[in-house]
């Protein structure tokens, strides 16, 4: 975990500015991505900023924002910029966060009606100096959409609530009906990648919600090309399964700037397809493998495909 001073300036990783930089390995054709120009795009980041909100779409570079702003799909980011944490390969700030706006939730709610959004991602970034680690923020913001959008399915993007004493049962209890926390990687490149975080609980923490909810669903995802090895993934992929995980993401990571951990390779998309295709030999009801996949990605088609996958395994256990 990040060490947080007192009126410290903020940086894109602090803890690393003193390495010499790391190259970047030249993107390969099938992770290219058009430059965001649609009236799509141009509609949604209008409604983003006149509500005064901020999206991980932005803050962490996301290539597929011009494909999914297009279609008004964006990733609320609450609790502000600035993260407690500084894992090495994210983007977003690292430094002493604000006071929480307690307005955000209202607002977050607002611009989901005013998109008319079918469905919903919230995310945010850690916020280890609260007490709840903003869990009721995350409870406020699920009732603010579902007072002012109402149909809207929402799915919530956490951070794991290390030490924050069971706070994240609330945030089971307000009932979103997706409920994504990341792992990100395997165990062996924790130290490295996730430093403040820890695997298992990570991983306890989504087989909580399985326990206390069984009904709502729960979504995990690694980055690949990293340095883990198939065989490491094949495991992660089973300790989610054990955990009752019903959903797996895993795309490419890409290196965000050159003092960023360095990418190892470019996971071709044959192996993406491999990958997928264990990931549903063990099990899980929905999968989503390709080097762009992000937990956001499509998140409304894939949150309808996997209702007709739970359906239709109800179906075939309680036949007429």
């Amino acid at each position: 975990m990040a060490t947080i001073i007192d009126n410290q300036p903020k940086h894109r990783h602090p803890e690393k500015r003193n390495r010499p930089d790391t190259p970047i390995l030249r993107k390969p054709s099938w992770i290219r991505v058009k430059a965001p120009v649609s009236k799509g795009y141009a509609e949604t980041r209008a409604i983003v900023k006149d509500k005064g909100l901020l999206t991980v779409c932005e803050e962490a570079g996301c290539p597929n924002i011009g494909e999914c702003w297009d279609k008004k799909h964006a990733t609320m980011m609450i609790m502000g910029d600035t993260c407690t944490r500084a894992c090495s390969f994210c983007n977003v700030i690292t430094g002493k966060p604000s006071a929480l706006d307690a307005d955000e939730p209202r607002r977050v709610g607002l611009a989901v009606a005013e998109m008319g959004l079918a469905h919903v991602v919230i995310t945010s970034v850690d916020r280890d100096d609260l007490e709840d680690g903003g869990a009721m923020h995350f409870v406020h913001t699920i009732k603010a959409i579902r007072a002012a959008s109402p149909e809207t399915t929402i799915e919530i993007l956490t951070p794991d609530f290390l030490r924050k004493d069971g706070w994240e049962n609330q945030v089971i209890d307000a009932k979103p009906d997706v409920f994504n926390h990341n792992l990100e990687t395997v165990p062996r490149l924790y130290l490295s990648i996730r430093p403040g975080a820890r695997y298992y609980h990570s991983l306890r923490l989504l087989e909580k919600v399985k326990d206390r909810d069984p009904a709502q669903f729960t979504k995990s995802g690694l980055m690949v090309g990293l340095g883990e090895t198939k065989e490491e993934v094949m495991q992660v992929m089973d300790d989610m399964r054990i955990a009752g995980i019903d959903f797996l993401t895993i795309g490419q990571y890409l290196q965000p700037t050159r003092k960023h951990a360095v990418i190892d390779r470019y996971v071709t998309p044959e192996e993406f397809n491999a990958y997928e295709e264990i990931a549903r030999s063990k099990g899980f009801l929905m999968v989503a493998a390709s080097p762009l996949t992000r937990s956001s990605y499509h998140a409304g088609e894939d949150f309808a495909r996997l209702r007709l996958a739970r359906d239709a395994i109800l179906a075939a256990n309680c036949p007429d």
